[in-house]
């Protein structure tokens, strides 16, 4: 029988990739995504016991609160960058899936990134952010049609905006 820290490497040997991928989308850089999914796994061995044997609902809960808090706690400030830019960036820096990802606001980019990038149904991305089920479906359509006023119809139709 393995034990408790045992079973908590080899949790985090094989799912990392996944839970730190899963972050990216969330925060749309790649050292946040690594500090949140390490604040998950922190948060996570002092759970294990009662988790261990399902801990990937209870990870994506943890990461997605985390992501909103530092979100709402850091929103507004100055973000540094290795490069001085010749002009202000447009709004939705590129068309592609963290472009985006980027114009949502944290809520509606956490429901967007559970049932399309994680494939939870619209009861379990409730479940995982602690909201009803009606407001995942409103959070998603508001989250589509921000997408389409952003001129990015064909990423919609990929997502099932229909």
């Amino acid at each position: 029988m393995r034990s408790g820290q045992d079973a908590f490497t080899e949790y985090v040997s094989a799912r990392r990739p996944a839970l730190v991928r899963m972050a990216y989308l969330l925060c749309g850089d790649e050292h946040l995504a690594e500090d949140l999914v390490q604040s998950a796994l922190i948060k996570a061995v002092g759970h294990w016991r009662r988790i261990g044997d399902n801990p990937e609902p209870w990870l994506r809960r943890v990461m997605v609160n985390e992501h909103i808090s530092r979100w709402r706690k850091h929103r507004g400030r100055e973000r540094l960058t290795a490069d001085v830019p010749d002009r202000a960036a447009p709004v939705v820096a590129d068309h592609g899936l963290e472009g985006a990802l980027a114009a949502l606001a944290p809520r509606q980019r956490a429901v967007i990134v559970l049932r399309y990038y994680e494939d939870l149904t619209e009861v379990e991305t409730a479940r995982v952010l602690g909201i009803s089920v009606g407001t995942v479906k409103s959070q998603h359509r508001d989250a589509i049609a921000r997408l389409r006023a952003s001129g990015l119809d064909e990423l919609v139709t990929s997502v099932g905006g229909r």
